[in-house]
């Protein structure tokens, strides 16, 4: 099997990283959601404030994963439109293997 190169390794990375950061947001979410059931006044307005920090923290993060993964997929699209025959015989040869593993299993 062919070795990662760095900019798959890092492209891995940012995903994991942007993966978890919405997990942690999700989890504290429901945690603040849960407890703003009894609040009212204050408490509330604090509530709403961390929600609303959160959220935006997770909006960062997703326009963050967006710029750095642009490059690889313009760079994507513009070898498919270069070579599309090649990447039609790449996926059919993808297909293939697949199909060759699942039907082993049954």
């Amino acid at each position: 099997m062919a070795r990662k190169n760095t900019a798959q390794m890092a492209d891995e990375q940012i995903k994991d990283q942007a993966f978890s950061e919405l997990q942690a947001l999700i989890e504290e979410s429901e945690k603040l959601l849960n407890s703003s059931a009894a609040l009212v006044g204050e408490d509330a307005e604090g509530l709403r404030e961390q929600i609303a920090l959160k959220l935006k923290q997770a909006r960062d993060s997703i326009s963050n994963v967006r710029e750095r993964t642009k490059p690889v997929v313009d760079a994507t699209e513009i070898y498919i439109g270069g070579h599309p025959w090649q990447t039609v015989a790449i996926s059919a040869g993808f297909g293939l293997v697949i199909g060759l593993l699942l039907g082993r299993r049954s």
